[in-house]
Parts: structure tokens; sequence; C-alpha cells
């Protein structure tokens, strides 16, 4: 894909943005989103318990977690335009935690533009459709829309 700009961007409503490469859900990454979160619910951070009880065979990643991966591996994709000085989340459509994640599972995004349009103050509402794809698996994981508002800055191509 060439080089995504303010002024291009809308061209490409109904395009792929790109795919993310693999990232490895740890347990300590669960074990600090539980902590930042309280939720501490054992089948994802009582490993042992996890491994008898759950019915997923281990601790498996909070769904939140999995959520919040999208915007990380956005940027990773470079699906924000070129001289964006601030990339703020604005909200979430049609959510939705098709499958658990195991920890030690590998996850990838895959990010399609929805829409790109310029408000009145400048800023740029985006919104992508974001598929998440656990390594091995044969559906997705998560399902998402996302908007965000882009700030462009002083080198922004507008």
């Amino acid at each position: 894909m060439s080089e995504i700009t303010f002024a291009n961007l809308a061209d490409k409503t109904g395009e792929m943005l790109g795919t993310s490469s693999w990232h490895e859900i740890t347990q300590d990454a669960v074990n600090e989103f539980a902590h930042c979160t309280g939720d501490n619910q054992w089948i994802h951070i009582d490993v042992e318990r996890a491994k008898k009880e759950s019915p997923f065979g281990g601790p498996v990643a909070h769904g939140y977690l999995t959520l919040s991966l999208v915007a990380f591996l956005a940027m990773e994709i470079g699906a924000v335009p070129g001289g964006t000085a601030a990339a703020l989340n604005y909200g979430l459509d049609k959510v939705r935690f098709l499958a658990p994640v195991p920890v030690g599972a590998k996850v990838r995004l895959h990010a399609k533009l929805m829409s790109f349009e310029r408000k009145d103050n400048g800023q740029y509402l985006m919104k992508t459709e974001n598929t998440m794809e656990m390594e091995g698996a044969d559906k997705p994981v998560l399902l998402a829309e996302s908007l965000a508002i882009l700030v462009p800055g002083p080198d922004a191509k507008t």
C-alpha cells in the first residue's frame, strides 16, 4: 500500500490498511492487566487452577486485554496518516469476543478502513474494521469497529 496521508486516506475507504506481526500473549502480560484493571478472576491468573478446572485447559487472556491490543497493533501497521500529532480513541462499535485466547497464543491484527472524514475543527474521524486472528485458529478471536480522532501535526499532508 502506498503512503497514507490525511489527503489521500478517504480514497482508501474499503481497503485493507495492513496486517500486524504476531504478538504473543504472555502470562506476565495477563497478570499485569489483571493488576491494572482489578479483574483477578482465576481463569486468567491462577495457572494451576486454570489447568485443572478451566474449560479452556489453562489460563486465558482477558477479552479486554485482547481488545486493548487493537490500538497498539494498529500503530505497528502504520494505520494512521504520516504527520499525525495525536491519535485519540473515540469509541468502539460492534465488539465481539469470538473465542478465548489462551496464554502463550499468538495474535495479529487485520485492519480495514471503513471511513475517514474531516470534521469542522480540522480533526479527522477514522473508523476501522479490526479482526484479531489467533495463530492456528480457524476463525477470528475478536471483531471490533474502532473510531479514532486524528489530529494532524504541522507536517501532515492535508
